[in-house]
């Protein structure tokens, strides 16, 4: 009997990734959902059980800890799942300038952006590759595209997400396993809660676009095989604009925005 196919999503429990799961369970995929807040896994799992016919997984586990990774693939190679569609979209900000940040903030933040990222990606790709075929989305963010003052360390991480991928993808090719970079802009999720973007200019100077669509959006385009992917003509437009544009112009414009 032939396995049913299954998605991973990370950061499950809210914004992007709820959605993300709500997408893939409509397409007929069985679920792994994987966050740190239990009661809303469950209640994810109760609902999409409940509107779908797809069975749905559900994993406990904060994805700053080393290793955290490797316990997500055992999980699924103990209940035997086959993960089709691996979703890392986990990830959180901080505002503020990077010298009087909360060091452990700044330190989790790159073990959940980049290391549990690419631990995960590792794991599941092998699989992936001796079944030729299989599909990665990971979340960066239009942040990856420049340097980003009181936010140093975040736009940092998204800009390591969008490289790894870029270069992965070429190491791909042929495989029948695509990757793919979703870089959203401000986007409604309660990221800039967790951020504590209330301050900043970033989500008042431009236009925050709705999860949902978002969500759809990264989708198709995982679908399509595209390994950059910019909703919103906006947005699109000034990731096209600094990339033409003086460095030092760059920086300084993300300053006068944010600050």
């Amino acid at each position: 009997m032939k396995k049913q196919k299954t998605a991973l999503v990370t950061g499950a429990t809210g914004g992007l990734g709820a959605h993300f799961a709500n997408e893939l369970a409509k397409a007929g995929y069985d679920l792994l959902l994987v966050g740190r807040n239990e009661e809303k896994l469950e209640h994810l799992q109760h609902l999409f059980t409940t509107i779908y016919p797809v069975q749905v997984h559900t994993l406990q586990k904060d994805l700053s800890e080393p290793g955290a990774g490797k316990e997500v693939f055992a999980f699924a190679q103990e209940n035997e799942l086959t993960v089709e569609v691996l979703v890392n979209n986990a990830g959180f900000g901080d505002f503020g300038a990077f010298a009087f940040s909360d060091w452990k903030k700044q330190q989790d933040m790159v073990m959940v952006n980049c290391t549990a990222l690419l631990e995960l990606t590792r794991c599941f790709l092998l699989p992936m590759l001796t079944r030729r075929s299989g599909k990665i989305l990971n979340v960066a963010s239009m942040a990856s595209f420049q340097p980003g003052p009181l936010m140093s360390v975040y736009y940092a991480t998204k800009a390591f997400v969008l490289s790894f991928t870029e270069a992965l993808s070429v190491e791909l090719r042929g495989t029948g396993v695509t990757v793919t970079a979703l870089c959203p802009g401000p986007t409604k999720t309660g990221f800039e809660k967790n951020a504590a973007l209330g301050s900043s200019g970033l989500f008042r100077n431009l236009g925050v676009a709705k999860a949902k669509d978002v969500a759809k959006y990264g989708l198709k385009k995982l679908r399509q095989g595209k390994v950059i992917a910019v909703p919103g003509c906006k947005n699109r437009m000034i990731v096209r604009a600094c990339k033409v544009l003086p460095r030092g112009f760059v920086r300084n414009m993300v300053y006068e925005i944010q600050k």
